[in-house]
């Protein structure tokens, strides 16, 4: 048995969030009621007030798809790699890039860090995990694949830093 008055078609798959900091970590205040049958604690009723353990105090609550949670976290780590060379993964640059010389090299690397072009054509899932952009009349992309630690499959939860190597490739698309 359950609390359905927070069930709404807004709210099937999806998860509540701090409207403040987006944190997960909240609680609602609720009363519980034993039951003799089942052994377990039931819901009885929920309260308006809310609170965030991040924030530390009263807040209101957004519901967000789950999977946009998952998303989000996916492209943390994978703007966190890029930009800063932060967590578990390596660089690759393509013989293409390279042939171009240290100096381009270099500058396409920042180029690589500092992209934030993102659009829903290039970044569908919101991950930021693909760029494209022009260097010295060379179209350059950039992918970031997240595989296992051992790099033999991909990984299993792109979203936890401990189960994923992550793979940048910077290459010419003539190379694609």
């Amino acid at each position: 048995m359950g609390i359905k008055e927070d069930t709404t078609p807004e709210t099937i798959n999806s998860v509540p969030i701090c409207r403040s900091c987006g944190s997960e970590r909240v609680a609602k205040d609720a009363w519980a009621c034993f039951n003799r049958q089942s052994g377990l604690w039931e819901l009885e009723t929920l309260f308006d007030t809310e609170h965030c353990h991040q924030c530390e105090g009263e807040t209101k609550l957004d519901w967000v798809e789950a999977d946009a949670l998952q998303n989000r976290r996916v492209r943390e780590l994978n703007d966190r790699f890029r930009t800063e060379g932060l967590g578990n993964g390596s660089i690759l640059i393509t013989p293409g890039i390279q042939a171009l010389g240290g100096d381009a090299v270099v500058s396409i690397i920042d180029e690589v860090r500092a992209f934030a072009d993102f659009t829903d054509d290039n970044d569908p899932w919101k991950q930021h995990d693909f760029g494209a952009f022009e260097h010295a009349g060379e179209k350059v992309f950039w992918k970031i694949d997240c595989y296992d630690p051992n790099c033999t499959y991909g990984s299993e939860n792109p979203a936890n830093e401990a189960l994923t190597h992550r793979a940048l490739t910077i290459m010419l698309a003539s190379e694609y």
